[in-house]
Order: structure tokens, then C-alpha cells, then sequence
């Protein structure tokens, strides 16, 4: 824990090539969504207020905790959470033992963009989605308007509703004030905010479409998805940059253990590969530069690596308390134990090379004892990489039998949709007993010592799992599943 009281985003857990390896920084205390064993507290000669409205880098004395107190498992059925239904807008389509299948036969989704000439871009590649088709989920009139971020997100969440056995004639049945929907997204309705601003550049403010702001501001993927389903319980968006699924499960899952909702509809989704999306990320100096190889480009703990491959997409789970989902019957499908949430208080978009913000974020999540797969971050950059794995090396003193892959390696980053893609890989590895593999893994870093489950699958019995979400702005994240047990 660290003696830091922290006001505002200041930095983050991807990569700038211009690194400085800042030791000092202090992570933000955030309930953890278990019981605590007891209450720890925070020194008060050490607590200081800090707002890091600009981005100037502020060195943070941070002050670790001798000891951390290991939460214990929810018991009560009521705060029990279990995942009852998943789905997925991907790369690899929208059906997910499918989209399983190909991350577990080690197949790249990375092509050339196609989208729009990005012919005089100095990155022409992405995770880009092709043949996306929303029929039967949304109207032809709708679909033309609507930004890609909330199509992906309207079928992933009528999918997720239906792999949950909630469809329209179950869900008008059911009190649908205690139904929940928590969808959030790093970047919004990007090309309608670019169409937009174009609109108003080029031909004035008069030509701007009315659909603009509605369809470029974040919180609409959970607003479209309530209305088309009905859904009247708690209802917004969280958009920390590539942490934000991870963030929408962690508060999903206490609004359920508040007794404020018995379902939750949670995820990310994001849709970026367009010019604005690449071209703000090139200016950024984060994506990977191999035009020549695009399927070779994301290459997590590789010494070649050379920055992330943009991804897209949208992943959804229906959370629901156990005590709900077994008076309705519902296929229960793994049980999610807990999650953390942490800021690296350092900078807007450089890791802390200690990995002090992800180790006390995993640390708060769950005690270690048990975790034996970890869906890791992984992007592919050359800081982050190496950061997380010093976190994980931190908090867990042995793994030998720790399993740790890098779905990214195949699908590239989904930013705000990463973690709820990742989070349905997770816990497929948790269900089918097989851990798919990272691939482009041709010389390893020599201070990655855990198993990265190297261009090959393998099968491993996963007791409990945990997947790490980062973001620009220091957002760490951690949630953790567990196959279900009554």
C-alpha cells in the first residue's frame, strides 16, 4: 500500500520509446471486492494530496506495506458472482468457441488495413474486423447510422444476453429494475466524432449531423444496449483507456454485492482502426512498424518487438449473483472471486519500471495461493512487457506452475474492448482446460522466466486465473475467475 492520496489521471501502463525508469510512484488503495480479512491502515504521516491535471512527470514517495492481508473468498450467495452468459464481437467473428478455437490453434488475426487507404501511413496493419454483420440485432436505418463502437456492442450484448438464457420473452418476465448494463470504451464513437468535426471544417456547423455528439459521447454502448433490451438498473459507462473492461467488471460485480442489481451486463467494446485511431497512435510512437510481417508484428516478451498492433471489437459478460442465478436455473459458466483496481501515479503513458502499481493491484485481488494462469497484458511494447512481468514476478514467489500467455500476440489491442475479449479467453481456458498460445515467440527476453506458453497451446487445469488490464493514465486492473464450485 502506499501513504498517496491521488486526484485525477497522471499516468500510466503502456509505452512511450523515450522511457525514464522512475522507481518512485505510489498506487491508489481501491476496495477490492472481497471481504477483507481486516482492515489495514494507511500511515497518516505519510499522506499527501496530489492533482495531476497536467502531465508533468511529479516524483511520489511511496511507501510499501510490510505486510498485505489476504482476502477471503465471498461465501454468501447472494455476493457470489457467476458469469451465466458471454459474448463477442471479434476479429475472428462473433461466435466464441470459434474465436477459441483460433486463438488455440495459434492463428494470427492481423491483416493489412483495408478500411481506408492507409497507403502514405507509416503503420498499414491492424486486427481490423471484416464481414461484421448485426442482422438480427439492430435495424437496417440504425445500422447505417451508428458508430461501429456501439454496433459491436449491441451484438455482443444481445449475444451475451442469449448465451445466458435471457432473451427478450425470458427478460420480460423478469424485474428488469434489478438488471444492469456497465459497457464502457477507451475512444466512444471515434468516426462519428471525425466525421463530425470534418463535417463542421468543411462544410459549417449547419452540416453537422444530429447524431454527432449522441453517438461520439461514451456512455452510449450501455444506453443503446438498456434501451433496445429494457433493461432499468444501473446504467453507465467507465472508460479508462485499455483498463476500462476490467474496471466495468469490478464495479459490475459491487453493485451486485451492494444489492443494487441481481444481473450486470458488462464489458468494453471499441472500434479505432480508422484514420484518426492509427493516426493518433502512430503520433503516439506505440505501434509496431513491421508492414513487411503484419502477423509477426505482436510478439509480447520477444526481444524484437517493437510496440502494439491495434485490435478491435467487444466483449461482454452477463454477471449475476449465485443466489439469482440458481433460482432461475442458469447455466453457470466459471465464478468470478474478485478484482483490484490501482494508479501508478507516474506518468501519462510510461509504466512504472518496479511494477509497484500492477503488484499491489494483483496483491489486492486475491491472495496468490492458487492462481496458476495469468491472461496477461502482454501488448507487445517494450516497456510494458517487461513491467508487468516484474509485477508478477513481485507478487507471486513461485511459478513453476504458472501459466501466462498474450492473447494480443493474435488479435492485437481491442484498448477498451481488451479486457472483456480476454476475459472470455480466460475463461475459456478455465473451461475447456486448454491455454492457448503466444505467439511470434522466437527469442525471449532472458528476465521472463515464466511460462509464456510459447507459439504452441498446451492443457493445463486451471485452479484460478487472473487478467491484467492496463491503461494510459497508470489505470491497472485486475479481475480474477475460478471454475465454479456450489
Amino acid at each position: 500500500m502506499a501513504g498517496i492520496v491521488v486526484s485525477g489521471s497522471c499516468s500510466s501502463s503502456l509505452l512511450f520509446r523515450n522511457r525514464e525508469a522512475g522507481a518512485n510512484g505510489a498506487s491508489l488503495a481501491h476496495y477490492s471486492g472481497l471481504r477483507a480479512v481486516e482492515t489495514m491502515q494507511l500511515p497518516s504521516s505519510g499522506m499527501t494530496r496530489l492533482s495531476c491535471s497536467a502531465p508533468k512527470r511529479r516524483t511520489i514517495r511511496a511507501m510499501a506495506s510490510p505486510a498485505v492481508s489476504a482476502p477471503k473468498r465471498e461465501e454468501d450467495p447472494k455476493k457470489r458472482i457467476v458469469i451465466s452468459g458471454m459474448g463477442l464481437v471479434s476479429v475472428f467473428g462473433n461466435d466464441i468457441d470459434h474465436f477459441y478455437n483460433k486463438l488455440l490453434a495459434g492463428e494470427s488475426g492481423i491483416t493489412q488495413i483495408d478500411r481506408f487507404d492507409a497507403t502514405n501511413y507509416s503503420v498499414r496493419f491492424a486486427g481490423q474486423i471484416r464481414d461484421f454483420s448485426s442482422k438480427g440485432y439492430i435495424d437496417g436505418k440504425n445500422d447505417r447510422r451508428l458508430d461501429d463502437c456501439w454496433r459491436y456492442c449491441l451484438v455482443a450484448g444481445r449475444r451475451a444476453l442469449d448465451d445466458a438464457n435471457l432473451g427478450s420473452q425470458v427478460l420480460d418476465k423478469m424485474d428488469k429494475t434489478r438488471i444492469g448494463v456497465l459497457v464502457g470504451t477507451g475512444m466512444g464513437g471515434l468516426t462519428a466524432f471525425s466525421n463530425g468535426v470534418e463535417a463542421l471544417i468543411q462544410k459549417g456547423y449547419k452540416k453537422i449531423t444530429p447524431f454527432f455528439i449522441p453517438y461520439s459521447i461514451t456512455n452510449m454502448g450501455s444506453a443503446l444496449l438498456a434501451i433496445d433490451t429494457g433493461l432499468m438498473g444501473p446504467n453507465y459507462s467507465i472508460s479508462t483507456a485499455c483498463a476500462t473492461a476490467n474496471y466495468c467488471f469490478y464495479a459490475a460485480a459491487n453493485h451486485i454485492r451492494r444489492g443494487e442489481a441481481d444481473i450486470m451486463v458488462a464489458g468494453g467494446t471499441e472500434a479505432a482502426i480508422m484514420p484518426t485511431g492509427i493516426g493518433g497512435f502512430i503520433a503516439c510512437r506505440a505501434l509496431s512498424q513491421r508492414n513487411d510481417e503484419p502477423k509477426r508484428a505482436s510478439r509480447p516478451w520477444d526481444k524484437e518487438r517493437d510496440g502494439f498492433v491495434m485490435g478491435e471489437g467487444c466483449g461482454i459478460l452477463v454477471m449475476e449473483s449465485l443466489e439469482h442465478a440458481m433460482k432461475r436455473g442458469a447455466n453457470i459458466i466459471a465464478e468470478y472471486l474478485g478484482g483490484a483496481v490501482t494508479c501508478d501515479a507516474h506518468h501519462m503513458t510510461d509504466p512504472r519500471s518496479d511494477g509497484l502499481g500492477v503488484s499491489s493491484c494483483i496483491l489486492k485481488s486475491l491472495e496468490d495461493a492458487g492462481v496458476n494462469y495469468v491472461n496477461a497484458h502482454a501488448t507487445s511494447t517494450l516497456a510494458g512487457d517487461l513491467a508487468e512481468v516484474n509485477a508478477i514476478k513481485k507478487v507471486f514467489k513461485n511459478t513453476s506452475e504458472i501459466k501466462m500467455n498474450g492473447t494480443k500476440s493474435m488479435i492485437g489491442h481491442g484498448l477498451g474492448a481488451a479486457g472483456g475479449l480476454e476475459a472470455i479467453a480466460t475463461i475459456k481456458a478455465i473451461t475447456t482446460g486448454w491455454v492457448h498460445p503466444t505467439i511470434n515467440q522466437d527469442n525471449l527476453e532472458p528476465d521472463v522466466t515464466i511460462d509464456t506458453v510459447p507459439n504452441v497451446k498446451k492443457q493445463h487445469e486451471v485452479n484460478v486465473a487472473i487478467s491484467n488490464s492496463f491503461g494510459f493514465g497508470g489505470h491497472n486492473s485486475v479481475v480474477v475467475f475460478a471454475p465454479f464450485k456450489p
